[in-house]
């Protein structure tokens, strides 16, 4: 950190490599989209360096370039009009999974935007609680909430029955 808050790429490359990809998947569960969670984090991380000088270095970056990214993918979410990508070739490997596979991401699309992100970030990106609250500044309480209240949304839009 201290590095690359000196001004060495290499040691910025170093830390970026560290967190891109938990970035990138902060992003992609709150955008559903590809291109979007690539522009999330190439503006998130650079955004971050940009003011590396401010961060403070008792803090975990982890969490802090994660909010950062997070903004950044709210902010363009809340410009496009939010949908999951859907790859016909990736999701249609197994037969019938492809018809069902389109049914959850149309299901995701109709819950609430602040339960998607939830469900998104703990079921599709496999954040923990704590990730996701860090990640989206809330409560961790927040988090049980909206993910159990997103996911009997989903199964409701998926017109599952509850056991």
């Amino acid at each position: 950190m201290a590095r690359a808050r000196a001004g060495d790429l290499r040691a910025a490359d170093e830390l970026a490599g560290r967190h891109v990809r938990q970035a990138w998947r902060a992003a992609y569960a709150i955008t559903g989209r590809t291109d979007l969670a690539d522009d999330a984090v190439q503006d998130g991380f650079e955004r971050a360096f940009g003011a590396l000088d401010r961060f403070d270095v008792s803090l975990s970056f982890a969490p802090w370039i994660n909010r950062i990214v997070v903004n950044r993918a709210l902010s363009l979410v809340s410009r496009a009009r939010p949908s999951v990508e859907f790859d016909e070739d990736r999701h249609s490997r197994h037969g019938d999974r492809a018809e069902t596979n389109r049914e959850v991401i149309d299901a995701l699309e109709r819950i609430a935007p602040e339960r998607r992100m939830v469900v998104m970030m703990r079921i599709v990106a496999g954040f923990s609680p704590e990730e996701t609250a860090r990640a989206l500044d809330i409560p961790v309480g927040t988090v049980h909430s909206r993910l159990h209240r997103g996911l009997a949304d989903l199964r409701a839009a998926l017109e599952v029955a509850v056991a």
